[in-house]
């Protein structure tokens, strides 16, 4: 099942499921018991909102609905860096036993089909393919044996880096947080359609040159790790977001550098999710 969040012409936020180029609005079918798709996650009804497609019509068209990001109120955002070999060789740093963590807000966020914003505090806006999950069953120090029954789904994302800014200190928050830089889409697929630790391919392309390529296999830190170490210190929630890594191949690190500029169209592919498509305008 493919979910979203949208806004419908009126203004009104709401959620629902792709059904080819259709949506079926989920807020209709559930109300108030499940306002978002965040509650939806959070009140274990994605197996009910599945039985739902068999009955409920799919009234609205895809095309004509603006997404939001899938999950527009996260309670937390939590990213891997220096999480695939090849980009921390071309980083010049060394693999840890732990992973490298850092956090986004979520007005950082924007859906597919809008536009990253380049800020006019810099014009080295980098791309960072990465593939997101979505925590369904909260819990604090998950087992890496159980963490696949704590996600929800998997998105795209691209974690849009102000590399001058995230360099400027040995602290990465500003950099990684620029407003609307972080893509998030198109949909989430949910679980029950990748199969747990299934090889996943993620490629990201500028214009479309490609940039990036890798598979999941290739994570030093797997994403029953990633649950289980975040886990330790914070407890996971429904409905936060878990974004697990770039591979090597950023612009930062080519000869020359290549950075993001308006106009450009950047691209997030997972084989087993679909695409994330972004533009780049100037602030």
């Amino acid at each position: 099942m493919k979910l979203i969040s949208f806004q419908h012409n009126n203004g009104q936020d709401s959620y629902g499921a792709v059904l080819g180029d259709r949506v079926v609005d989920l807020r209709e079918v559930f109300g108030a018991r499940a306002p978002d798709l965040k509650a939806l996650i959070a009140a274990g009804l994605l197996g009910e909102a599945a039985a739902a497609l068999g009955s409920a019509r799919a009234t609205l068209a895809l095309a004509e609905l603006r997404l939001l990001p899938v999950i527009p109120n996260p309670g937390k955002i939590v990213c891997v860096g220096l999480n695939y070999g090849d980009h921390v060789r071309e980083t010049g740093r060394e693999i840890t036993e732990k992973p490298t963590l850092f956090l986004r807000v979520a007005e950082s966020q924007l859906a597919h089909g809008e536009d990253i914003v380049l800020p006019p505090e810099s014009s080295r806006l980098d791309y960072e393919g990465e593939i997101a999950i979505v925590i369904g069953q909260g819990g604090r120090r998950i087992a890496e044996a159980d963490a696949w029954e704590h996600i929800a789904g998997y998105a795209c994302y691209n974690d849009g880096s102000i590399r001058d800014w995230q360099t400027a200190t040995p602290q990465w928050t500003a950099g990684k947080n620029f407003w609307r830089t972080g893509g998030f889409g198109p949909w989430m697929v949910t679980r029950d359609e990748i199969r747990d630790d299934q090889v996943m391919t993620l490629v990201t392309r500028l214009n479309g040159e490609e940039m990036q390529r890798t598979t999941t296999d290739k994570l030093i830190h797997s994403i029953p790790r990633q649950i289980a170490h975040i886990s330790a210190f914070t407890p996971l929630s429904p409905g936060d977001v878990i974004v697990t890594g770039t591979p090597g191949g950023v612009g930062a690190k080519r000869n020359p550098p290549v950075w993001m500029k308006a106009g450009d169209i950047v691209e997030i592919e997972v084989d087993a999710i679909g695409v994330l498509r972004n533009g780049i305008r100037a602030e």
